[in-house]
């Protein structure tokens, strides 16, 4: 899983993804002039930090995420961890590509 560091500059991520703060930041729920805040000093919640870490850095479309995948997830986990542990591994590495 990956981090996001408090000092992460997210003016540079935002322009190393080929974003317009529009598109950056209503991808996470934010407005363009409440992103614009946060990329210019305005501390930011951990919730809204580990939602630009889902979405920018995880590549999660919050769009398409429903509560019934996490539910299937995490059963699934619990019914059979050596099958939840080769789906993820393939998952992973089909996103690495």
């Amino acid at each position: 899983m990956k981090k996001i560091d408090k000092n992460l500059n997210l003016r540079k991520l935002r322009r190393n993804l080929g974003l317009n703060q529009h598109a950056f930041w209503s991808a996470v729920g934010v407005t363009q002039s409440g992103g614009s805040r946060y990329e210019t000093g305005r501390s930011m919640s951990n919730p809204v930090r580990e939602l630009v870490r889902l979405v920018h850095l995880e590549g999660i479309n919050l769009n398409k995420v429903r509560g019934d995948h996490c539910l299937a997830g995490a059963e699934l986990q619990r019914a059979n961890p050596s099958l939840y542990k080769k789906l993820l591994q393939l998952a992973q590495a089909r996103r690495a590509r």
